[in-house]
């Protein structure tokens, strides 16, 4: 009982995660310094990891490729280089 309850938090916690990764990739769409780009990167990047992570554990596996393809694109170490209208495309998608 308390394995569920504790998977029935993550999901809602990973609920609140997503809603932080929406607004902050919604503030991206118009023209913004460089700076908050990298800081989207890093803050994606993360909440993707935690996301798979979550996943995997709820036995929700198409779920952990998805994101695990949002770290990949969003990942800071090794940054993908697109236009910006390529860009606003994507932070819409996800």
């Amino acid at each position: 009982m308390k394995d569920s309850r504790t998977k029935s938090e993550e999901i809602k916690k990973t609920k609140f995660l997503r809603l932080i990764g929406i607004i902050l990739l919604l503030i991206a769409i118009p023209e913004l310094p460089y700076g908050y780009y990298t800081f989207l990167r890093i803050v994606i990047t993360i909440l993707s990891v935690y996301i798979i992570f979550v996943a995997l554990g709820s036995d929700r596996v198409g779920w952990s490729w998805i994101f695990g393809g949002v770290a990949i694109l969003f990942n800071p170490l090794f940054p993908v280089y697109l236009t910006k209208e390529i860009w606003v495309v994507i932070d819409i998608v996800v």
